[in-house]
């Protein structure tokens, strides 16, 4: 709660509360602020300290007010408002900002949803542990104590004035490509190490795939709810978004063969196994229809398997179904073993290979071999493999306990709890959720950001492996 004191007043702490959290995008372009009244509630503090904060606000360029629906984030890469936009506003004069966040937001881009998750991403809001957070505890990655020894010995080769001293070889590391090989053949994908091309993870690996096989105005189909930050991605580079929804055994057959047949999409971008944020995976099925209109209507495929190392290795996956004719398969290292290292990598049609190094090539010419040689050695001895074994177990009981929390905390799970993210029905607006809890140190992921257009919704993506605090749960059911 705030607190007055003699260097800085309430309405000081009250309007930097808000203009931290607008800078740091964790109250994104379009949020509507609470009501003056229901801020006062929440703050404890009188109305005249919310009216006078607010005003703050405005002067700072940081909200806009829109009459008889009060006051509402701007957009921070357009331009001040003018003090006309500003002045005397009836919301400020009576003290009540009341509106439809649906209203105000129209069809705000998922952009804005991407750059809150991004930012959150980095934001430590306390020292709790953070359930919205997408990586997995720092104590359980750091149980990889095999990730220095390695880096030691390759350093102690002579890769280390090799690798730094020249930018390496464009497809990467030809030790680590050839582990890769063998990697996606226990998973049933023929690729050669030829077929392989590392990439500063696996987010640029869907870059490279876009950048490579698309041109501005190309339809896309991508599954929703899904990863905002691709949606944003795609829109950026001036593609039409197409989204389609998510279900159990994948994405609805009947909605996509109809996106298909209107708009004739040049790729297809799926979570095959351990979909974010439902858990979901693809049933064969499933599966083979997409295939067939992949066929049908000449598009390629994205797979990102970006959680295939904590997910069944007979899990159903497109690239080993169609043996890397239609499917470009993307994953990456960042979630199980070292987020910093940025290691990722793609395995494409023979066909396509050249085009997309070209990409990779202009982009960032090459990538760091010294990391490469170090995860390939790691690989070979089977430490990774071990380490993966570990993190399933840990999160299996991570998992056991959040959802014996969530329930007790009068939450539902929209989806059978899976893998490592659960995907929850608190019953309530979790963007406004989201700003109580961060009052409380607690960052949360609401369900709005999954998806293309950001509208209230009652969902939210937890991570099984940081939602295991009673203590978070309690806090959320008083707030809700």
């Amino acid at each position: 709660m705030l607190t007055r004191t003699p260097e800085r007043t309430l309405t000081d702490q009250l309007a930097e509360r808000f203009a931290e959290r607008i800078r740091a995008r964790l109250l994104p372009a379009g949020a509507r602020l609470p009501s003056v009244r229901e801020c006062a509630r929440q703050q404890g503090v009188s109305p005249h300290t919310v009216v006078a904060a607010y005003d703050k606000l405005l002067a700072q360029g940081l909200v806009h007010a829109q009459r008889q629906r009060g006051f509402f984030v701007r957009d921070l890469g357009q331009k001040t408002p003018s003090a006309v936009e500003n002045k005397a506003h009836p919301a400020i004069n009576s003290g009540i900002a009341a509106g439809s966040l649906q209203g105000a937001m129209g069809a705000a881009g998922s952009r804005i949803n991407a750059t809150a998750l991004i930012r959150g991403m980095f934001h430590q809001p306390s020292a709790h542990p953070q359930p919205g957070a997408g990586v997995l505890p720092m104590a359980w990655l750091q149980e990889a104590r095999f990730l220095p020894a390695a880096v030691r010995r390759v350093a102690a080769s002579g890769a280390l004035d090799q690798g730094s001293f020249s930018y390496g070889e464009p497809m990467g590391d030809a030790g680590l490509r050839a582990a890769l090989a063998r990697r996606l053949a226990q998973l049933q994908i023929a690729a050669a190490p030829e077929q392989i091309i590392t990439t500063m993870g696996a987010t640029q690996a869907l870059d490279i795939v876009s950048r490579a096989l698309l041109k501005a105005g190309d339809p896309v189909l991508v599954e929703e709810p899904g990863w905002s930050v691709e949606f944003a991605r795609l829109e950026a580079l001036g593609m039409r978004v197409l989204p389609v929804p998510r279900g159990p055994d994948g994405p609805d057959l009947a909605v996509m063969a109809r996106l298909c047949e209107l708009h004739a999409p040049r790729l297809f971008v799926s979570v095959s196994v351990l979909h974010n944020p439902t858990g979901y995976s693809l049933s064969p099925a499933s599966a083979h229809r997409i295939l067939q209109l992949a066929q049908q209507h000449d598009f390629f495929i994205a797979e990102d398997d970006t959680y295939g190392h904590i997910a069944p290795e007979h899990a159903t996956r497109l690239s080993a179904l169609d043996g890397l004719q239609r499917t470009i398969y993307v994953s990456g290292f960042a979630k199980i073993l070292a987020p910093n290292w940025r290691i990722g990598y793609l395995a494409a049609p023979a066909q396509l290979v050249e085009r997309l190094l070209d990409t990779k090539l202009l982009s960032t010419l090459t990538t760091p071999s010294l990391l490469e040689k170090a995860l390939a050695l790691c690989i070979e001895q089977g430490q990774l493999r071990r380490h993966g074994e570990r993190i399933r177990q840990r999160l299996a009981q991570a998992r056991a306990r959040s959802v014996q929390l969530a329930l007790g905390a009068d939450c539902r799970f929209a989806a059978e709890p899976a893998g490592m993210f659960g995907w929850v029905d608190t019953g309530v607006d979790t963007d406004v959720l989201a700003q109580r809890m961060l009052d409380a140190g607690y960052l949360i992921a609401p369900g709005s950001l999954f998806h293309a257009t950001r509208e209230p919704r009652t969902l939210m993506r937890i991570n099984f492996g940081t939602a295991q605090d009673a203590h978070f749960w309690k806090a959320l059911r008083a707030f809700r």
